[in-house]
């Protein structure tokens, strides 16, 4: 009887995780190497919506979908999008598990919690952070030493992978957005009318280039994002301090300042404890490389992107499960690393096409909502048609003229 092959995974987020449990609930053996300590070392985000074929494909070929459940929020469906004084130009209800639309919510910090607890206790190790990978025998270098003898090395380790350059040399470049996530705490007993306007859901706000979201987390909390376009090194050049939450907050209504008084209230009323400032990075749209036998990537170390079409953990997840049902095929075909290589390229070979496709709709989502000037107003035909699919068949089913009709139709503007 062949012998599974061992498979070291760097990288403990959805993406990771996801494939350490479909790989052991195959037998085959895993380790994950985490550089955090533990889960709760920081926060971790906000609210992901899963959808159907992707992310939730892989939680249930992973038996944790009924887990899952226990946490979907069917109501977190509810959103809108609007300009800066809170016009609406799509606004949805939120959902139930039988009217769903196919993408509940979960807390990044939730789902990441499930996917580790069921994990056996040593398969993750953690506090080992991955400092390089040796291009020539792809021995993992850690503070705490070297690992090797891995049949095949999973880079899971996101924008900034320490894996991706054993394949490629191409490093993700500035998106041309930044800005601050802001956190809420117990939003519905603290400030009714911001839990109405985000509604359990998600309110989008456009215009001039700037952006402020609000979206409920299962905590009862409203994780707030205030982004802008703005220069590379804006963190240094801004003229305040952004780890002073008081100037931060006043930089923002300053910014803010003609956008209606909700709008601005999410990002003044947030707690000063946790305001984390952030850039957004992406890979170039397409980004591929050559085959290596031994090596390879998933999420956001593969194909990172700008967040603006929803699809990054589902892509992620989907990736997992591709190429965990790759390393399965093999394992079962033979121990040969010839075999499992070619299988490794199958999925390759699959990954890269799917992933550019969500790439560049996020970019084209960025460029339609910061780049171009009267957006929303002027861009949302195009933004909706995107979101309903891409591709010449969606193009004549659903011309502009059309989707431009039903939007003035349902939303009277």
């Amino acid at each position: 009887m062949s012998l599974p092959p061992k498979i070291a995974i760097v990288g403990a987020g959805p993406a990771g995780c996801t494939l350490a449990r479909l790989l052991v609930r195959a037998s085959i053996p895993v380790t994950l190497f985490e550089g955090e300590s533990s889960l709760s070392v920081r926060a971790q985000g906000g609210t992901l919506d899963l959808h159907t074929n992707t992310g939730l494909k892989a939680l249930r070929e992973a038996g944790l979908y009924e887990e899952y459940l226990k946490c979907a929020r069917y109501d977190g469906e509810a959103l809108a999008v609007t300009d800066k004084n809170l016009k609406p130009f799509i606004r949805l209800g939120g959902a139930t598990e039988k009217t769903s639309r196919g993408r509940p919510e979960i807390d990044r910090a939730r789902l990441r919690q499930i996917l580790v607890e069921f994990l056996p206790s040593d398969t993750i190790r953690w506090n080992c952070r991955l400092r390089s990978i040796d291009h020539n025998d792809l021995s993992l270098h850690f503070d705490h030493g070297i690992e090797t003898g891995f049949d095949l090395v999973v880079g899971a380790d996101g924008a900034w992978s320490k894996v991706r350059p054993a394949l490629i040399d191409t490093k993700p470049f500035y998106a041309g957005i930044g800005g601050y996530d802001l956190f809420i705490d117990d939003a519905e007993i603290h400030h009714p009318d911001l839990h109405k306007l985000v509604n359990r859901g998600s309110v989008f706000a456009y215009s001039d280039g700037k952006s402020i979201t609000g979206q409920q987390r299962g905590d009862g909390g409203i994780i707030v994002y205030a982004t802008s376009v703005r220069d590379e090194n804006w963190r240094k050049t801004c003229g305040y301090d952004i780890q002073n939450a008081g100037e931060v907050k006043k930089a923002i209504a300053k910014e803010f300042g003609d956008w209606a008084e909700p709008l601005v209230k999410l990002t003044q009323v947030a707690n000063e404890k946790t305001i984390v400032a952030r850039s957004l990075y992406m890979l170039p749209v397409g980004a591929r490389w050559e085959n290596r036998t031994g090596v390879t990537l998933i999420g956001d170390a593969a194909h990172l992107a700008t967040p603006f079409a929803g699809e990054g953990v589902n892509v992620a997840m989907e990736d997992a499960l591709s190429l965990a049902q790759a390393i399965i095929r093999s394992a079962k075909a033979g121990d040969t690393t010839k075999i499992l290589s070619a299988s490794v390229e199958e999925f390759e070979k699959e990954m890269f096409p799917r992933a550019a496709a969500v790439q560049d709709h996020s970019k084209t989502n960025m460029e339609l909502m910061f780049f171009t000037p009267g957006a929303p107003r002027t861009t949302i035909d195009r933004y909706v048609r995107r979101a309903l699919g891409q591709g010449w068949l969606i193009e004549i089913l659903l011309p502009l003229w059309l989707v431009r009709s039903l939007l003035r139709i349902f939303f009277w503007w």
